[in-house]
Order: C-alpha cells, then structure tokens, then sequence
C-alpha cells in the first residue's frame, strides 16, 4: 500500500513538474474536441403514433376480413418507405427546392430512407419517426421539418390506405370491363360459327358426343315401340278370335224364321273355327253348306221374317278391334320412323366424319369461351362489391394517437454531455503526456524510487529553496497556470451556455 502511494505521489509531481506541457494539451485537445462537436449538425426529432383497428363484420361475411386486412396493413408498411412515397415527400416539403435532376432526387430519398424509421408497436400501433439534421438548415428549420416530414407520412399512410386502395379498385374493375369486352366479341363470334354450321349440318349439332346420344335415345325409343307394337299385335290377334267367336244377332224365345235360323248357324260355323278346326273338317264343312243354304234361302225371301236381336257384345267388340288395328298402324309407323332415323344418323357418320370433327370442336370453343366470360363476369361483380364495402364500410379505421411532436430540444448530438467529454479527454490527454513524458526522463520523484533504482541506500536529500525573487517569480507562474486552467474551465462554461441558449431560442 505504501508504494501504490508512493507511486501516485511520483505521477503527481510528475504531472504537476510538466504543468504546463499539460496544460498546453489539454487546451490543444480541448479546443479541437469542442470545435469537431461544434461542427456536427442537431439533429431534431419528431414522432407520432397511429392506431389501426381492424373489426368490420360485413367485410368478414363477404371474405375481405382481418386477415385479408392484416396483409394490406403490412404491405402499406413494407411499401411507405418506397422511393415513389420519399420522392412524394421530398416535393412536399423544402427537401425538394434544390433537387433539378434524376441523380440528385435520387439521393435525397436516399438521406430521407435514412431518417425515417416505422416500427410495430403490438398489433395495431405504428410509431413513425422523423429524425432530421441537416448542416444548411438552422436549428428551427430542422426542427420544423422534422415535424412536417412527420405529418407527410400520415398523409401518405391514408392516401395508402383509403385513396390508393380505391384507385387500385377502379383501376381492376377498369381491366375487368375490358377482358369483358373482348371475352364478349369472342363469344358472339363464336356463337355465330355455331349457328351457321347447325344450319349447314343440323344432323351433326354438338359434334359426335350429341350424335350417339341421338343414337342411342333413337335406339331405345325404338326397342320401345317395338315392344308396345308386339303387345299390341298380340291383343289385337285375340280380340279377332273372340269377335269370331261372338254370334252376330242373339235369338230370342219369340224369334223364329231363315233369319233366326242363319244367326244360329253362323254362331255354330264360328265356334267351330275358333277351336281351329281345319278347313276339311267335315263338322266344318257341313256347318258352312248350312250356312250357305240358309243365306240363299234369306235372299229368296228378300229378308223377310223375323231374325232375333242384334248383339250388344259383338258391337263392342267391333270397337274395340278397329281401335286396337288403329293403335297397331300407329306403332308400326313410328317404328318405322326411328329406324329411318338412325339409318340416317349412322350415314350422316359414314359420310361427315370431319363434319362431325369439326361440330365437336365448335362445340367445345363455345363452352369454353363461355365459362370464361362467366368466370370473369363474376369475379367483376365479386370485385365492385367490395370496393362498395370498403367505400362505405372500410375494415381498416385508424386514428391518430399522438400527433406529430414538435421538436423542443435537439435529439443529437447530446452536446452537453460531448463538451463535458471533451474537457475531460483534454485534461487526462494533457496529464497523460505529463506522465508520459517523465517516464522517459532521467529523474526520480522519490528517494525510494532512486533507492531501488541504483540498489543503494540513500542517505539524504536536499530540498529545493527560492530565494525572493524565485519565490515572487514562482507566485506569477502559479497565478498565470491558474488564469490558464481557469479560462479552459470558463471557456466550457460558455458553450454549455450557449448550448443551454441555442435550444431555448428553438423551444
């Protein structure tokens, strides 16, 4: 401990033996420090806060909710420092009076990007800081700027968010119109070709897709009819065997005479061919002599007489029989109608295969032409929807926390604490060159230090003594170091002063 304190008591008296080679650095430091500081500009800051609230319900509804508008939040963010929004402040504020070519707009924009800062404060707050210090700009001027820059970037955040989203919106639903428009001719000129070749080739519409299916639907209808014609041709071979077998008149108690007689036999004749009997039957051939004679014995008598009652079931059945053969002809016509038709199906086939080719593919341009202009008709109506959604209703409101402060004291530098600095560095540079330069002398501060330097004992010591005129010399020394230590301590006094004086003239 003693020699750490013998130690300082060498550095001391070093120092204070070279005080004034101290005192010279410490001014030479002092004086260049304070002048480098002088030299660099304030810098004044302005900041503002904004809130964005994203809670619209119809938005949501039609799908253009938070999180479609979380995405445009982070793009206005990603893209309010673009160029074209710095070139747009630049214009707006004084930056831009001395900007006349591409080259030096360019760097502006390039100092701006480097002045301004926008951080995410949570989810919904943004913080926009400004900070500007320009050496051809007064204090009060960059303070003002600051201040203005600030409040541009507001203007552009909403011009972002409510004027550019809407531009962008026209400017769409504009492009849609005329894909539209063109989508539009294509189709009519494509419904036109469509048109011309049905009337050209009417068997050959919707190209061979439609064609077997007229194919097949003839087809079917036919097995159709063919099927009711060989019920019906089955129905109207029984009514036939049951009108035969159906007496014509029906005999009655008081009926009598040929007439009654040919009923009953012409009853018989047909009862006997109803059980199919052959023609050579004798039952058969003696029924049908007895029936002849008859007939001719009514003829002699020119009809005369009484012959029974004409029968109502042989009437109906009659009926029956001329609707069912009418049914029959019928079926057998529209039979024969789809088999003339798929005969002409399959020649229009045979004979047009790239007739049939080419209505496919018209076919296939017109459906494809047309799902695109629904396609962007829809999406047309989706996008002005919400474009009135967002005009009326918008999902993204915001509002202003904090305005654009107005800068009162300089952000940077912090001059007091750099003057401070400075005379702090001065003085150890000035006592360190002191100390310094008596380690490379020849002198010993202390008896100690030359006790061990040389490995002898040091007997003794003799103190240094002034005479008056020494004394009253050393006195003047003394009072002109101290003018000097205390004219770099009141020379820091005033520019603290005029540090202190220069902010309130810009509060």
């Amino acid at each position: 401990m003693k020699q750490l304190l013998e130690e300082v008591r060498a550095a001391i008296w070093a120092v204070w033996n070279r005080r004034w080679l101290a005192l010279g650095v410490a001014w030479g430091v002092c004086l260049l420090g304070w002048l480098v500081v002088a030299l660099i500009p304030n810098s004044y800051e302005s900041q503002t806060r904004i809130f964005i609230q994203l809670d619209d319900v119809l938005a949501e509804q039609i799908g253009i909710g938070s999180a479609s508008r979380a995405r445009d939040i982070e793009r206005i963010q990603q893209t309010l420092l673009s160029t074209v929004n710095l070139e747009k402040v630049v214009r707006a504020t004084r930056l831009g009076d001395a900007v006349t070519s591409p080259s030096e707009m360019e760097r502006a924009t390039t100092d701006l990007a480097k002045e301004i800062t926008i951080e995410s404060q949570g989810e919904n707050v943004f913080e926009i800081t400004a900070t500007i210090g320009r050496r051809d700009y007064s204090d009060r001027e960059n303070a003002e700027l600051a201040q203005t820059v600030a409040q541009r970037m507001i203007d552009i955040f909403r011009e972002e968010n409510l004027g550019g989203a809407r531009d962008e919106m026209q400017q769409s639903i504009a492009f849609l119109n005329q894909q539209l428009e063109e989508r539009e001719a294509e189709l009519a000129e494509a419904e036109q070709r469509r048109l011309a070749f049905e009337a050209e080739n009417p068997d050959l519409v919707g190209g061979s897709a439609a064609i077997a299916s007229q194919m097949s639907a003839a087809r079917s209808q036919l097995r159709s009819v063919e099927a009711d014609l060989a019920a019906a041709q089955s129905a109207l071979a029984a009514l036939r065997g049951q009108l035969a077998s159906t007496p014509r008149t029906i005999v009655t108690a008081n009926s009598g005479g040929p007439q009654a007689a040919l009923a009953q036999a012409e009853a018989n004749l047909a009862a006997l061919q109803a059980r199919g009997l052959t023609p050579e039957h004798p039952d058969l051939v003696a029924a049908e002599r007895t029936v002849e004679n008859l007939r001719a014995t009514v003829q002699r008598n020119g009809g005369a007489g009484g012959g029974g009652s004409l029968n109502p079931a042989f009437t109906s059945l009659q009926s029956m029989l001329v609707e069912r053969e009418a049914n029959v002809q019928s079926l057998m016509s529209r039979a024969a109608a789809l088999r003339a038709e798929i005969a002409s199906i399959n020649g229009s086939l045979a004979r047009e295969p790239a007739a049939t080719a080419e209505a496919q593919r018209i076919s296939r341009d017109y459906d494809v032409l047309r799902k695109r202009y629904d396609d962007l008709l829809n999406d047309r109506e989706q996008l002005r929807l919400r474009g009135d959604v967002e005009s009326e209703n918008s999902a993204v409101k915001f509002e202003v926390i904090d305005p654009p402060s107005t800068p009162r004291k300089p952000a940077a530098p912090n001059r007091p604490l750099l003057l401070a600095g400075v005379l702090i560095i001065g003085l150890g540079a000035g006592g360190a060159t002191a100390f310094a330069l008596s380690k490379l002398g020849s002198t010993f501060a202390t008896a100690s230090q030359l006790e061990r330097e040389i490995g002898l004992p040091v007997i003794g010591t003799v103190s240094h003594t002034f005479t008056q005129a020494g004394r009253a010399l050393r006195a003047k020394r003394l009072k002109y170091f101290a003018v000097g230590v205390g004219g770099l301590g009141l020379l820091f006094v005033v520019l603290m002063g005029l540090e202190f004086v220069q902010r309130g003239l810009v509060a």
